[in-house]
């Protein structure tokens, strides 16, 4: 499923609006937001005041010649503007201190979402494009929820109470001024679906900017091994440009609007000085009204010119909202159940009753696979490439589920067990051994930090590190380097057999776990996982025959079905696929 799929056409993601939405995300810091919205009030009426005052000053001090009135008047604006600066800084801090805690939450939640979702998903998508999700679009978002509520509230209380002491001066005058007010509202609702299409197009273009830069680096070794850095340069080049001219094309927009209402609010602000000033001078009105009017009408352009900005970011903020809640919205395709059925202590039984799997539908990758293995069985797969063998072992962990059939352990359907009671149980070595970034000892007790020294020493001993470990200056606590760029692959396998086996798993499973290896690596890696597997239910992928002669029993697949099994002196004397991969690897020798 693509990224975009519930971003077509500016539509809300779900059956809430996006504005209830954030509403709701908001609600646990709701007390703290009240108080924010007193200030913002009383901020806007410090706004509101000074035209008022204006009109005082001409009519009540300057005409009437009243000086008392004329001390009060410094103590009144310094008092005035000393309270919207108190008020001002009460909102900054209170919206900013609810925003950041609010997109905190979402950028949490986001993140925990992605990390149980489907990995059908996440090996569907690029991995840029999604983590534009949780840095760019949640930065946007920030923005949204602080700067653009508080710009939103002050500038729009601020309005209508200009607007209110517009009526008050003179209300004729006040109709006329807003019978412009239409083809504003015009302008700017055309402006704001406008914007929030433009919206969507930068910050999709942004993400596959993101994405262009993760896929290079990531590969940089494929990159520079076939010297396509100027390819990659040019796919930069090509997608900057287009982020470029998304962004170009929201500019436009915004200053043409911001542009458009200046020119029309202006063409109103001179017909109402023509208009007023006669009232002025045939006696309809004082000189402080007109002059308190036009103030208001002057003070009036800044809240809709912030107004018209405010729209810009808050399209721009809906947008990565929307984007952010799609992905939220996409149901986990695997969960555990409500009342789930108690696994306990493993024995390591596994059952595949005939298993049917496909990752697009209808081109499946299993196909009514029945196969049994039981406690302590050590049970290789081999098979051409893209015959389904870790898709087979992906199934045990639960992984994915299958299209029709059912995978039990020890007799209980995965469907009806709490994950986390199984994973527990499973231990996995794939294929690339990506270590995490910390020290070995965090490396081998990854996800249990509850264990001992003693109990990773032992992990690691069985592993066949231990030597290799204790030679360190620094022992267990060497920092690996982030993906473990430090350690050699044979090194790395070998701490991720450790890491395995440290959970003592019932079943222990190895994805193709020396296929990267050179030989003589290799035999030291399938010693340490000859010790890992013994006394344990074992499903061991393989990609050099050799490495599995010694298996109870080897189970050949081909097209995503069974097609034979044995013992590898029973397969090899067999005539069937078994024995031509074999041999085919021997003659080339590889198969030693």
């Amino acid at each position: 499923m693509s990224l975009m799929t519930t971003q077509q056409g500016g539509e809300s993601p779900g059956k809430k609006s996006v504005y209830l939405r954030l509403l709701a995300s908001a609600r646990p810091y709701r007390k703290r937001f009240f108080w924010a919205v007193g200030c913002m009030l009383l901020a806007s009426a410090c706004n509101v005041v000074p035209p008022w005052l204006l009109k005082n000053v001409v009519d009540d001090v300057l005409i009437a010649r009243n000086l008392a009135m004329l001390n009060a008047l410094p103590f009144l604006l310094v008092g005035l503007f000393a309270g919207k600066g108190i008020a001002s800084y009460g909102h900054q801090y209170l919206m900013n201190w609810v925003g950041q805690n609010v997109v905190m939450d979402l950028r949490l939640r986001l993140y925990d979402h992605l990390q149980r979702m489907s990995l059908r998903y996440l090996h569907g998508n690029r991995l840029g494009e999604i983590m534009s999700r949780i840095t760019n679009d949640v930065t946007i978002l920030q923005n949204l929820v602080t700067s653009v509520v508080v710009n939103l509230v002050v500038q729009s209380v601020t309005f209508l109470g200009m607007v209110g002491f517009l009526f008050y001066i003179n209300w004729k005058l006040t109709l006329i001024t807003f019978a412009i007010l239409p083809l504003t509202v015009l302008i700017l609702d055309r402006a704001s679906k406008k914007l929030r299409i433009v919206g969507h197009a930068i910050q999709s273009e942004l993400a596959g900017l993101s994405a262009v830069v993760q896929e290079a680096f990531s590969a940089v070794r494929v990159v520079r091994s076939f010297a396509t850095e100027d390819l990659e340069l040019s796919r930069f080049r090509r997608s900057n440009r287009e982020n470029f001219r998304a962004v170009m094309h929201g500019v436009q927009v915004q200053a043409a609007l911001a542009a458009i209402i200046e020119l029309v609010l202006i063409a109103a602000l001179a017909l109402i000085l023509w208009l007023g000033g006669r009232e002025v001078v045939g006696g309809g009105q004082t000189p402080g009204e007109l002059i308190a009017f036009l103030g208001y009408l002057g003070f009036l352009v800044q809240p809709i010119r912030v107004f018209t900005s405010v729209v810009s970011s808050m399209q721009l903020g809906l947008a990565a909202a929307e984007r952010i809640f799609s992905l939220l919205d996409i149901p986990g395709e695997v969960e555990s159940p409500v009342n789930p059925v108690p696994l306990g202590v493993l024995e390591g039984r596994v059952t595949f009753r005939n298993v049917t799997f496909s990752y697009a539908e209808g081109q499946p990758v299993l196909r009514d696979i029945s196969l049994e293995i039981v406690p302590g069985e050590k049970v290789a797969l081999v098979g051409p490439t893209g015959s389904g063998k870790s898709t087979l072992a992906d199934l045990i962990p639960r992984f994915y589920d299958p299209d029709s059939g059912t995978v039990l352990v020890d007799g209980a359907d995965l469907r009806r067990v709490n994950l986390r009671e199984l994973r527990k149980q499973i231990g996995i070595v794939p294929q690339e051994s990506l270590l995490m970034k910390g020290t070995i000892a965090f490396n081998i007790s990854y996800g249990l930090p509850e264990l001992s020294s003693e109990q990773i020493r032992e992990a690691a001993d069985i592993a066949g590190i231990l030597s290799f470990i204790e030679s360190l200056p620094e022992g267990f606590e060497t920092e690996v380097g982030e993906r473990g760029v430090t350690l050699s692959g044979g090194q790395r396998q070998r701490i991720a057999i450790a890491r395995a086996v440290v959970r003592d798993p019932r079943i222990l499973i190895l994805d193709e776990a020396t296929s990267s290896l050179d030989l003589e690596v290799e035999r030291q890696v399938q010693e340490a996982m000859n010790r890992a597997m013994k006394g344990r239910t074992s499903l061991v992928i393989a990609h050099r025959l050799s490495t599995v002669r010694n298996a109870d029993r080897i189970v050949v697949l081909d097209g995503g079905r069974i097609v034979e099994q044995g013992r590898h002196e029973e397969l090899l004397t067999g005539g069937g696929m078994y024995g031509r991969l074999y041999h085919l690897q021997f003659d080339r020798g590889t198969g030693q």
